[in-house]
Order: C-alpha cells, then sequence, then structure tokens
C-alpha cells in the first residue's frame, strides 16, 4: 500500500500535529470549521524524515502526491499552475509540530516568471503590484532556495531607491520594479551560477526541498537547543494558494493576537500594514499600525476578522496568535497557533479563562511554565533591551543584578553600606567572604560550579550569580579583569543575569519582580491538585521567614556550616578545630553553642508549627581555615621581611595544622557523619543548641517541630551510634529543661551504598532526605565544580548526556537508586518520610519524578518554592492524563 505523504486542508485537523506539522495542522482545522482559508496541502512531517534518513531523497510517492494535490487547488481555484492565461501563484512555507518562529524558511508568489508576471499584471489591472510581487519572489526564493546572501538584494533595493529620492518601498514605479528584477536575475547568475528557474514545477520542487533542508539551518537547530525540541520531529510543508495584500489602499496584511501577550488583557492586539505582503510587517521598512485603526480604514474587513478571532479563541480555549491577509477588501486567514506571551501575561490570560468558564483550574495550571513563575520572582533582563554580551558562566542562581565591578570583599561591604550598587566579581568566593556578599547586588566567579561557595550562598540570599565563567581573567593586583579584548576596571558598570549565565558589559534596563493576585490564585489551585509536600531549603532566620512567605510547607533543609561562616563566628570555629585538647576546644564551642541556640530558636520561631530539617556539620574541617596556598605565601613572606620569631611560629604552626587536615579528595574525606564520630563534641554542641533553642520556644508559646538529619550516611552502624549519642543529648536538655518535645531523627542519603542498603539504615531513621547533587556526584564520579565547567556541556553537545545531571535528575542512574532506596526503606518502616533537598528539588522534570516513585515532598530554595508547587500539581493532572490515554 502507498504510504500517504501529502494531505489536502480538509483532510486533516488540529489533533494531527506529529504528522502535519502546527501549521499545517491549524490550517487544516480552521478550514473544518469554515474559516476563509485559501486552499492548499501539507506535506508531512514523515516525508520531511524520510528525505533526511535517505540520503535527501524524496519518498517515490511524494512527487504523485503533489501533483494531485495541486490538480485539486487548480480545479478549486479555477487557475493552474505556470499557466500564462490564470496562473496559479502559491506559497511554500514550514511547520513543525512546535511552534518555532521565524526559524526556518518562506517562499512567497512561487509560480511566477517572465510570462506570468505579465498575465498577472494584466489579470489584476495593476502592473506595479504583479512586477512588486515578482522581485519578493526572486529576493525571497534566491536567499532561501539558492542559498544568495539576502544582504545584496537589500543592497540592490536601498541603492534603487536612494538613486530615485524614494523613502518607501510603495514609491517604486513598474519601470524600477522591472529594473529591480534584471537587477536580482543578474545577483542570482553572479552567486549562485544559475540562471533563476524559470519553470513553475522545477520552483516548487526546488522550494520544497529548501523547507526540508531549513530543518536544519542554524538558527532552527539553536532554537531547538534552547527550547529542548527534538531534532527527530521534521518539518512539514505547507503549499498554499496566494492571496494579496499589496493589490492597492483595499489590501493589506497582518499579525493579531486574541489577547494582549505582554499584559494578558483581554482585547485585539497586532498590527497590519495596508498595501502589503506578510513579511513587510516584520522587516520594519514600514511602520505597522496598530490593529484598532484597520476599523477605520476597513470596518467590514475589521468586523468580521474580529469574529473570526473571537471563534478560534473560543474553539481552542487559548489565546491565538494569527496571520490574515485582505485581498481587495476580503479577508483570509493563513495561520493560527497558541500564542507565546510573558510570565505576567501567561497568569492573568489562564486566570481570567478559568472565571470566564472557557478552562478549568487543572488546565489552568498545565498553563503556565514553571520556570515563567521562577521569572516573576526575581529581577529579570527587559527582553527589549540592546546590550553587548561579554561572556557566559553558569546560570547559578536565578535574575539580574547590575552594579559596579569589586573584587575584594572589603571593598564591597564598605561601597554597599554607602549605597552604592555592586558586582563582587572574584576567583571564587569563601566563607571569608561573607560580608561583602551581603551586601553585593550580584556575584560573578570565574571558577566552580552550581554548588559552590558563591552558587549555595547566592541562591540562598536570593541574590544573581554566575559562577564558572572561565573567560573572565582576574588581576586582582591591578583591580581588573580582562573577557577576551575587553578589560574591565574596578568601579566599571556590568550587568549579570544569573537565569542564563550571561555576563553584560554596562547597564541594563531590568524589570522587577512581580507576584499579584492572580500568581496567588494560581498557586492556591495548584496547592489543591499537588501531592508532593513543598519544603525550603533555609540557613537563617531571614531565609525560614522568605519560605513561609512563598507558602513552604517546612524546611526541608538546614545547613547548619552556613551559620559558621558569619564574620563574627569564624574566629570562634577556626579555634575550635585548632584547639590541642577537650579543655582548650570547650570554650570556643561553648560560645558557638549560644550563636547557634540564637539561631535556631528564630528559625522554629519563624516556621512555628511546621517541620525544621537541620542538618548537622557536613563539610570537612579545612573549609573553615585559611587557603593552605595563601598561608604558605604569607609564610614566605614572613620569612623574607625577617618577621619576629613568635609571628613566624605562630605563622608556621598555623600553617601545619591546616595541612594537617587538608585532604587530597575532601568530598570523600573527613565530613558528614564521619566528623560527627571523629570530633563528637561538635555535633553534640549543635544537638544541645538546637534542643535548648526549642525548649526556650515552647516556653514562649511557639510549636517546634524538629528534625535533626545526619549527613552522608553510608553504613548502617554510623547512623545507629551517632543517633544513640544524639538521643542522649536530647534526653539530658529535656531532663534540665522539664520539657518534652517530639523530633525526628534521619539522615540523608547521598552515597550509593546508603541507597543500596537503605532497609538496614531506615531501621534507625524516622525520615531519609535525598541529598541530590552528591548522590549525583557520587554516582556518577563527576566532581561537579570541574565537571560543569570543562566537560559536561561537550557531552550534552554530543549526547553522551541529555541533560546537565546536577540541574535535571538523572533517572536511569541517580533516579533507580532512589527508587531502590524508596522501596526498601519502607520495606521496613512503610511511615517514614521521604524527601528530596539538593537542588533537583526545585526542578519540574526531577519533580515529577519525584512524584512518580512516591516521595513525601521536595525542599528547594525560598525562591523556587512556588515553582515547586506548580510543578508538583503538573505532575499529577500529567500522571492523570496518561491514565485516561491508556484507557
Amino acid at each position: 500500500m502507498r504510504k500517504k505523504y501529502v494531505y489536502f486542508f480538509d483532510e486533516g485537523n488540529a489533533e494531527m500535529r506529529d504528522l502535519l506539522g502546527g501549521k499545517g495542522a491549524n490550517l487544516c482545522e480552521m478550514t473544518r470549521i469554515g474559516l476563509p482559508v485559501p486552499p492548499g496541502f501539507v506535506i508531512s512531517t514523515e516525508a520531511c524524515i524520510h528525505y533526511f534518513e535517505n540520503g535527501k531523497k524524496f519518498p517515490e510517492e511524494l512527487w504523485d502526491q503533489v501533483m494531485a494535490a495541486l490538480a485539486r487547488v487548480e480545479s478549486e481555484t479555477g487557475k493552474k499552475f505556470g499557466d500564462e492565461e490564470r496562473p496559479l501563484l502559491v506559497s511554500v512555507r514550514s511547520g513543525a509540530k512546535v511552534s518555532m518562529p521565524g526559524m526556518m524558511d518562506t517562499v512567497l508568489n512561487l509560480g511566477l516568471n517572465d510570462e506570468t508576471v505579465e498575465t498577472l499584471s494584466r489579470i489584476a489591472g495593476n502592473q506595479r503590484f504583479a512586477y512588486d510581487c515578482y522581485r519578493r519572489f526572486m529576493q525571497m526564493f534566491g536567499n532561501v532556495v539558492m542559498e544568495v546572501k539576502k544582504d545584496l538584494f537589500e543592497h540592490a533595493l536601498s541603492d534603487l531607491k536612494d538613486k530615485k529620492g524614494y523613502k518607501y518601498d510603495t514609491e517604486l514605479t513598474p519601470v524600477d520594479l522591472r529594473e529591480l528584477v534584471d537587477t536580482f536575475k543578474g545577483i542570482v547568475k553572479k552567486e549562485s551560477g544559475q540562471e533563476f528557474p524559470s519553470q513553475p514545477l522545477k520552483q516548487l520542487e526546488m522550494a520544497i526541498r529548501a523547507v526540508f533542508e531549513s530543518w536544519y539551518n542554524p538558527r532552527a537547530i539553536t532554537y531547538r537547543k534552547i527550547n529542548e525540541i527534538p531534532e527527530t520531529l521534521g518539518t512539514a510543508v505547507n503549499v498554499q494558494t496566494m492571496v494579496f495584500g499589496n493589490m492597492g489602499e483595499n489590501s493589506g496584511t497582518g499579525v493579531a493576537f486574541t489577547r494582549d501577550p505582554s499584559t494578558g488583557e483581554k482585547k485585539l492586539y497586532g498590527e497590519y500594514l495596508l498595501n502589503a505582503q506578510g513579511e513587510d510587517v516584520v522587516a520594519g521598512i514600514r511602520t505597522p499600525q496598530p490593529l484598532e485603526k484597520l476599523k477605520d480604514e476597513l470596518l467590514e474587513a475589521y468586523d468580521k476578522l474580529a469574529g473570526i478571532m473571537d471563534t478560534l479563541e473560543q474553539h481552542y480555549e487559548d489565546m491565538q496568535d494569527l496571520e490574515f491577509t485582505i485581498e481587495e477588501g476580503k479577508l483570509y486567514m493563513l495561520q493560527t497557533r497558541v500564542g507565546k506571551r510573558t510570565a505576567a501575561a501567561a497568569l492573568k490570560i489562564a486566570v481570567d479563562m478559568v472565571e470566564e468558564g472557557l478552562i478549568d483550574k487543572k488546565t489552568a495550571v498545565m498553563r503556565i511554565d514553571p520556570s515563567q513563575l521562577d521569572q516573576l520572582l526575581h529581577p529579570c533582563i527587559d527582553p527589549n533591551a540592546d546590550f553587548q554580551v561579554l561572556t557566559k558562566g553558569l546560570n547559578a542562581s536565578p535574575g539580574a543584578a547590575m552594579g559596579k565591578v569589586v573584587f575584594h570583599a572589603d571593598t564591597a561591604e564598605e561601597m554597599g553600606k554607602a549605597g552604592e550598587m555592586v558586582i563582587l566579581v572574584r576567583w571564587e568566593t569563601t566563607p571569608d567572604d561573607i560580608h561583602g556578599l551581603v551586601q553585593s547586588q550580584g556575584i560573578l566567579t570565574s571558577h566552580g560550579g552550581m554548588t559552590s561557595h558563591a552558587a549555595v550562598v547566592a541562591r540562598g540570599m536570593g541574590k544573581p550569580c554566575v559562577c564558572g565563567a572561565e573567560e573572565v581573567k582576574i588581576d586582582y593586583a591591578s583591580k581588573s579583569c580582562r573577557v577576551k579584548d575587553v578589560v574591565i576596571r574596578e568601579g566599571d558598570i556590568i550587568t549579570i543575569d544569573g537565569t542564563t549565565g550571561r555576563v553584560i558589559l554596562g547597564e541594563v534596563p531590568l524589570i522587577p519582580p512581580m507576584i499579584n493576585e492572580d500568581f496567588r490564585r494560581l498557586l492556591a489551585w495548584a496547592d489543591e491538585i499537588r501531592k508532593l509536600g513543598v519544603r525550603a531549603n533555609a540557613d537563617t532566620p531571614e531565609d525560614a521567614a522568605r519560605s513561609r512567605d512563598f507558602e513552604a510547607e517546612g524546611i526541608g533543609l538546614c545547613r547548619t556550616e552556613h551559620m559558621f561562616m558569619a564574620e563574627d563566628r569564624l574566629p570562634h570555629v577556626q579555634a575550635a578545630i585548632l584547639a590541642k585538647t577537650d579543655e582548650e576546644r570547650a570554650e570556643p564551642l561553648q560560645k558557638l553553642l549560644k550563636m547557634q541556640k540564637e539561631d535556631f530558636a528564630a528559625i522554629l520561631k519563624a516556621m512555628n508549627g511546621l517541620p525544621v530539617t537541620i542538618r548537622l556539620l557536613d563539610p570537612p574541617l579545612h573549609e573553615f581555615l585559611p587557603n593552605l596556598g595563601d598561608l604558605r605565601v604569607e609564610v614566605a613572606e614572613l620569612k623574607h621581611r625577617g618577621a619576629s620569631l613568635e609571628e613566624l611560629a605562630a605563622k608556621e604552626e598555623l600553617l601545619a595544622n591546616v595541612r594537617t587536615l587538608s585532604e587530597a579528595n575532601p568530598m570523600l574525606g573527613l565530613r558528614g557523619c564521619r566528623l560527627g564520630i571523629t570530633r563528637p563534641d561538635i555535633y553534640q554542641m549543635q544537638v544541645r543548641a538546637i534542643f535548648e533553642a526549642a525548649c526556650d520556644v515552647v516556653e514562649e508559646g511557639y510549636e517546634p517541630v524538629v528534625e535533626v538529619m545526619i549527613p552522608l550516611v553510608g553504613i548502617d552502624k554510623e547512623l545507629a551510634l551517632l543517633k544513640e549519642s544524639t538521643e542522649k543529648v536530647i534526653h539530658q536538655v529535656f531532663e534540665e529543661r522539664g520539657i518534652r518535645i517530639g523530633y525526628k531523627i534521619g539522615t540523608m542519603i547521598e552515597l550509593p551504598r546508603a541507597a543500596l542498603t537503605a532497609d538496614e539504615i531506615a531501621k534507625h531513621a524516622e525520615f531519609f532526605s535525598f541529598g541530590t547533587n552528591d548522590l549525583t556526584q557520587t554516582t556518577f564520579g563527576f566532581s561537579r565544580d570541574d565537571a560543569e565547567g570543562k566537560f559536561i556541556p561537550e557531552y550534552v553537545e554530543l549526547g553522551i548526556l541529555e541533560k546537565n545531571p546536577f540541574e535535571v535528575l538523572d533517572t536511569e542512574g541517580v533516579g533507580k537508586l532512589i527508587d531502590m532506596a524508596v522501596k526498601l526503606s519502607r520495606q521496613v518502616r512503610p511511615d517514614i518520610k521521604l524527601g528530596v533537598c539538593g537542588e533537583h528539588g526545585g526542578e519540574p522534570k526531577s519533580i515529577k519524578f519525584c512524584h512518580q516513585v512516591g516521595l513525601t515532598y521536595v525542599s528547594c530554595s525560598p525562591f523556587r518554592v512556588p515553582l515547586a508547587r506548580l510543578a508538583a500539581a503538573q505532575a499529577v493532572v500529567e500522571e492523570e492524563r496518561e491514565v485516561f490515554i491508556d484507557k
């Protein structure tokens, strides 16, 4: 049986997007519901796929089917392709399943040659119109099909207008246009080495081939990567009878939206031009007119268009983006598709359509891309602004910020407190930089990954951050940095975009975050639907309060080490680490206990009645000490300038201690529960601080809900030992205070062995929290800071990895370990609470996986809590729809 590759417009419908592409399916749908669509046919995406899979050859059946469809168009229009009496002209347009506006190619007025242009002139009674169509056709066909540079045609057109003293294309006379056609023929012959084809059927065959080829043009490839569109889809080709908007002042063309795509307001929105073809509206040669003005110029066509726009929005139950042409007063529809819209407009349209009864709440929730909510919570770059991108790093913390470049935390603090906006630029930040980070608008580092100090701290603070921008070469001595040939000095202004990773020279207009009633209502609907709980990662009372503002259901990760990074605490931490005896260590630990107790009390108050999961100290101790390399330099400098023996001895002792604590692979060394076992007094201090704080807030009338998390457990006996010592301290506090509160003790699953032995570990744990950042590192054997900046982008480019596994959870590997741990732990403890507290807890695809494997909650940055709430609801709706389709 011969395979069908060509579908007439009345043979398809809107459900056939896979086969006919979005444009083709919608042309078929508009035809089916009786709208004025010029006749035509669609060559399917299967023909495109066959073309590339078979050495760029058309399927055998294709051309016969094209000819049969062309004959039917001729019959319906009373015109004939290539005929010198009543010539049929067609457009040839691309159209993939997923809208890719402007990314692929189009040819208009196909079928014109030296003979048919004269016939068109005679029939229309308008020689200027005919030759205007001819020069447009030659220009588009020459560029799209024969690969002649577009600029050559544009320059020839501009030169002719300059020579004649014209401002607009519409001033060109028939004689001018004949001259331009001859010029274009010469350009094609010179640049391509071929004569411009005069046979309409040859033109059609070449145009179809060119549209297929445009699927792999550079801009289409880039667009697909950015928007995650599979290249295996292919594009359809739409061949449609031409209608002409350039036949005079009672003709025109335009683009319209059924609602304002910027604000979501329910009103007709768009632009048009009289005496023009479609490309003119977007070319910028003439200024288009607002759609409302069409009412004054062509009222009948305007009223018809308004009625059709309402019909299409009601039919598709979504905002539509339309293209139309008016030929001598008669309206024709050339396209409809779901309209692109801003984040604010998307929210308003979804909420309004529920109120109008057009869609239900679940549909509204599915209409919003979770990343759009993320945009609304942070300042972002004005999409209409012009700017120079210097380089790109990792999009470590979303939002945009601009300010004066500074290279030292002290300078950032000084200038920030003085009211100046600054961007702190460092090779990488350390805990010592915290005072500068607080006062900066954003952070840029030339080293480090998505879990580097700068990235983690910036996300916690809600500040934009770009990490690992390796082209930024910093010279601290001269207080400057270089990006390629551009030198940036301290005080120069840059803008960073933590959402995309872009680093931009100079000041760029920013759009402030927007949280309005539409935002809140849509999230309330999402909360009605979702099953996953959503908590926040919060390390400070301020983060905890912000988490409640975003309606987090608790804290899923409170990293106690971040409390040690403050300028007034680091000396006590260092003193405790460097103490030689338990007695020496007791004093700084007691000071830290008081400080931590205050922090915990404030956090527990902020989260009153909601669970707070507090992770005991996780990183290796050397991270709180001065840098080993810096200390070596300092010792050498002291020796060189002849410092006192006492000063030199103190610095050398510090160097020796730091060297002793330094590790070849600190991520897999003395950290987490290993630190708690070998230095038990640190964990005991933290547990006492937690529960003394809890008792304090109980006495003040609050209801603390405490969960103690022991990190990096890989052996069940580690947890058993630490749980016993933890409970010993807890009960000592209870006895001392005469207070009892409920609590849970659990662990973070971040090692493959922990997942594989989850049933044994679950005997001692009341909850698991999957630390998917480290679990990904240990499963892949990747060091994130090194991998993200060096080879992961290339792995993604080559298709070795589909996504960066630190951004989107690797469900095939890491996900299998999580799934296994869920099943094993619930065999032992059916009521165990299971969450994710890595960054994946705020990423939509990863959240969907967490829902599918039956986790209790996800936890993420406070600013990503709204996104997670929405994504968790979408996971439920998608699951319901999949079940419905299966049935």
